[in-house]
């Protein structure tokens, strides 16, 4: 039976997670049998692309996910098909499944379906955000700094992303939520190909987003919607122009190391 949609008020909740979208067509293994969920599976290889441990294009081979899973191949499957259903994986017939490599043009509308969706989503956080809301932005933003400031690039686009999900979460859009999830994981995928490579240019980067972030904070805290909605709509102009379209490249990770039972979650 599928679960019934969570309400407005419990999407509210602080530290809440999105609902994954498209969860209903991945069968769950049960509880008690010792094995990840095919939903564990998929997680911890969302987390591993948001946090650019899978870089696009790393073949994702079904007998080192199984192993690594300590799964069956026949467990595996669904799960990249769902991740292919959200253009995270590219599955190819007679070559199997790997790590999108979003093109130009795919970069291109990622953002522009963010700027559709994003002032909308930050609007409707403006009129229902809690003080915990915000307090949990502000903090937020805190852990990116420091994040940046210690080097751990990863760690802070990862806070960046999350930032922008506690938005969407918190405004009580399901639907736009969920969408904006799908395209979070599709921006860390375009960040780790079109990022400018050189450290510094990356840090300075993060470094302007957690002052646009603090903007965008000080608009919330206004009540100031359509204010909160330019400072957004900014934000994300500003991340696409500094993209580079040349892709760096990139050693293929082990699969097993990465993502195997022994790791801890």
């Amino acid at each position: 039976m599928k679960a019934p949609a969570p309400s407005r008020r419990a999407a509210r909740q602080p530290g809440a997670v999105l609902p994954a979208p498209h969860a209903a067509v991945v069968p769950a293994a049960h509880a008690d049998d010792g094995l990840l969920t095919d939903n564990d599976m998929y997680e911890r290889m969302v987390s591993a692309i948001l946090d650019h441990r899978l870089p696009p294009g790393t073949k994702l081979v079904e007998d080192k996910l199984a192993t690594a899973f300590g799964v069956s191949r026949t467990r595996v499957r669904p799960v990249l098909v769902r991740l292919a259903g959200e253009q995270v994986v590219t599955l190819t017939p007679r070559r199997g499944a790997s790590i999108a490599q979003p093109t130009v043009q795919e970069a291109r509308e990622v953002f522009e379906a963010r700027r559709l969706i994003e002032p909308r989503l930050v609007s409707l956080f403006v009129e229902t955000a809690t003080a915990q809301d915000v307090a949990w932005l502000v903090q937020s933003v805190a852990d990116e700094e420091a994040a940046r400031r210690a080097g751990d690039m990863r760690r802070a686009i990862r806070l960046s992303g999350d930032f922008h999900l506690h938005i969407a979460q918190a405004a009580g859009h399901q639907t736009l939520g969920r969408i904006l999830r799908e395209l979070v994981s599709r921006t860390s995928l375009i960040l780790m190909t079109y990022s400018p490579s050189h450290a510094q240019a990356r840090e300075e980067a993060t470094a302007c987003g957690c002052r646009e972030h603090r903007a965008l904070i000080d608009a919330i805290r206004l009540r100031d919607a359509g204010e909160a909605a330019r400072r957004m709509l900014d934000h994300l102009a500003r991340i696409e122009s500094q993209l580079e379209f040349t892709p760096p490249q990139n050693e293929a990770p082990d699969l097993v190391q990465l993502l195997g039972l022994g790791r801890a979650a």
